[in-house]
């Protein structure tokens, strides 16, 4: 028997009083004084207390019988009268009430929960994963999603009113590998040949531009086989975006709109109208990241000119050698000692693989420094004021040549941030949602390895046009007009103009060694496309689950995806990967490797 819901377990108050209802749900905590049961009933939009009363004339002895023997998880429904409480609960909104029951229907019973559910879990995480659909019975968790509804709706809403059309590309679509792995999925129908699962809907959302789309928009799913972090999974969703006739500014503009209405309107937050912007160039050699989080002051400062004839040979050296003497300055920390130093240096040294840290001090007693015998008090002075430290103040250093030395800079900042909590101590003009915009990135990377040119963000990238003439001569000088959209310290989307004339694309293919064949091959329905005549296009990427991550304050991208893989890219909870029979095997033309045995789900801890 159903007794269907008038109220859900969160919305009653003493308004209600007196009033007949229904609610259903779980059961959240339970309380036999023998006679009298309480219990608290819990759906996703709060919780509510029942009472029932074996000396009210409506509760028969069965029903009172089911009363005693509930137990947590157990799922109900109730009717019964809205009464005032006793003995208020302050920390629930719905504290003020109770429910005095009339009716008890016993849906299903549930077995003793492998953990409890409530706020501050006790569980690891393997076990969370594998009872996945108890963890999200926590409330926690079920903010986050319903938060993430919400946000996918605002999204929605906010690109309808700028004339965008929603329209779905494939899921299985051509393999173009040119970064992470595809995932691949053989065809049954046409022996020995193969989809890939999406990376991105790239190829696509540029065809629909020379179909005439000129505004598009997807909430999609993406897939990259790649190793994974906390702020990664191996299926992910993106907001994918494409506009035609369009350059830089009018993507920036937009989405910098796009973000001022969801944080106005989930986080009670006005954001600045436009924001900060800084060339790659600028991140690497200021922030040591091409996601540099600005929300504290500290940016990597150049001491080389400081420091290039102190006799000190690893300065003296780094400088002749072309390299940097480089500081961070950390306001208020000349206090610390010898041993937390040494403390904070092992850390660095785990973190970046550097042989070790110099610091310099400046102290009530004056300015020293680690190496303070091989540099004069000139010497202290300058670099003092090459890093603008100020008295109390303690400036990290490191020598080398390269641009790692830049981005061991970087980690060791952002360490040192976590270490003395800068973010809050010494806040940034930025405040505390420091969004900016990172440009004009290189077109292509050397790698020494396999001796060729990749490229940076992806081959359909749009070089400057004024660096076009150095494609052949000098081409790890071209810039392209590619952007990040960084929050925090996180890369929350990406994007470019794109290339959108057919010889240009074949000369970008040809500097990253994809020959005419390959191109043909691999790109052929594109450069086809372009000969037809195709717009002026760029296009941006944003990632919801890690704008998600980063709105809630959650730890890791698990936390807002309803049903993530873990490290491994496993689900515990129904146990895939899984081995597939030989049957299905040899229906898709295709035999595992020799030796090859499915490896095992992992265990829960």
């Amino acid at each position: 028997m159903l007794l269907k819901r008038t109220h859900t377990c969160g919305e009653l108050r003493l308004d209600d009083q007196s009033k007949d209802v229904v609610i259903n749900g779980w059961i959240d905590g339970h309380r036999d004084l023998g006679g009298l049961v309480f219990a608290d009933v819990r759906d996703r939009y709060g919780v509510t207390q029942i009472v029932i009363d074996e000396s009210d004339e409506a509760i028969s002895d069965q029903m009172m019988q089911q009363a005693a023997k509930l137990r947590a998880e157990d799922v109900v429904g109730c009717r019964g009268v809205v009464r005032e409480r006793e003995s208020k609960n302050p920390e629930l909104p719905t504290g003020d009430i109770e429910i005095v029951v009339t009716e008890l229907v016993v849906y299903s019973k549930s077995d003793v929960p492998p953990f409890e559910v409530k706020t501050d879990v006790q569980a690891s995480d393997d076990l969370r994963l594998r009872y996945r659909y108890l963890d999200l019975r926590r409330q926690p968790l079920q903010q986050k999603l319903q938060l993430r509804s919400r946000v996918a709706h605002a999204i929605r809403g906010f690109y309808h009113h700028h004339d965008f059309a929603e329209i779905e590309t494939p899921v299985l679509m051509k393999s173009t590998p040119e970064g992470a792995r595809d995932y691949l999925v053989p065809s049954r129908v046409n022996a020995g040949t193969f989809y890939a699962l999406p990376q991105s809907p790239q190829t696509y959302k540029q065809m629909l531009m020379v179909s005439g789309f000129d505004r598009y928009v997807q909430i999609v799913k993406c897939f990259r086989d790649e190793d994974l972090r906390a702020d990664r999974q191996p299926e992910f969703t993106q907001v994918d975006v494409e506009m035609s006739f369009v350059d830089e500014e009018d993507i920036y503009t937009l989405h910098e709109g796009l973000m001022g209405h969801l944080w106005s309107t989930f986080m009670d937050v006005e954001l600045p109208k436009t924001f900060h912007r800084m060339t790659y160039e600028e991140a690497i050699h200021s922030y040591g990241s091409d996601k540099p989080d600005v929300r504290f002051n500290s940016p990597i400062v150049d001491l080389s000119e400081a420091l290039s004839s102190t006799g000190f040979k690893l300065f003296d050296g780094a400088v002749a050698a072309g390299g940097h003497v480089l500081g961070i300055r950390i306001p208020g920390q000349s206090v610390l000692g010898r041993g937390a130093l040494d403390r904070f240096i092992e850390k660095v040294k785990h973190a970046t693989g550097v042989p070790g840290v110099i610091y310099a001090k400046w102290t009530d007693e004056g300015l020293t420094s680690s190496v303070a015998k091989f540099l004069t008090e000139d010497h202290h002075q300058a670099i003092m004021e090459a890093s603008g430290a100020e008295k109390g103040d303690l400036v990290l250093i490191l020598a080398g040549e390269g641009m790692q030395l830049f981005s061991h800079m970087g980690t060791m900042r952002l360490l040192a941030a976590d270490e003395w909590n800068l973010r809050e101590t010494h806040p940034s003009s930025f405040g505390p949602w420091a969004f900016c915009w990172v440009t004009d990135f290189p077109l292509v990377e050397w790698d020494e390895e396999e001796q060729r040119y990749f490229a940076l963000h992806h081959p359909f990238t749009s070089p400057y046009p004024e660096d076009v003439a150095q494609l052949e001569s000098d081409p790890g000088s071209v810039r392209s007009r590619a952007y990040d959209l960084v929050l925090n310290g996180s890369e929350i989307g990406g994007g470019s103009i794109r290339i959108h004339e057919q010889d240009m694309q074949r000369k970008v293919f040809d500097l990253l060694g994809i020959g005419e064949k390959e191109a043909e091959e691999k790109f052929g329905f594109l450069l086809k496309a372009f000969s037809y005549g195709a717009p002026p296009h760029g296009g941006i990427a944003l990632g919801l689950d890690r704008i998600l991550m980063i709105m809630t304050g959650a730890d890791s991208i698990r936390e807002v995806i309803a049903f993530p893989k873990n490290q491994r890219a496993q689900s515990l909870m129904d146990a895939s990967p899984s081995p597939v029979s030989t049957e299905q095997i040899d229906e898709l033309h295709i035999r595992l490797a020799e030796g090859v045995k499915p490896q095992e789900t992992d265990e829960e801890s």
